[in-house]
């Protein structure tokens, strides 16, 4: 399984991930705060399943 994120992508899918799971613990406690847990693992993984599905990489050019 090869990247498909790049940094900029995966530092903003953990700290959007972070922020909509804490929303199932503070604030208003709803379980849709679970939500959050895709773009967090996904941003900790640095692979997006959709991204692929989709041709999608924002990974910058490897120099060969």
């Amino acid at each position: 399984m090869k990247t498909n994120e790049g940094a900029v992508d995966r530092v903003l899918r953990v700290l959007i991930g972070a922020g909509v799971l804490s929303l199932a613990f503070v604030g208003p406690q709803t379980p849709w705060g679970y939500l959050g847990l895709i773009p967090l693992l996904t941003g900790i993984v640095g692979f997006c399943p959709l991204y692929a599905m989709l041709g999608f990489n924002t990974c910058p050019a490897r120099k060969a």
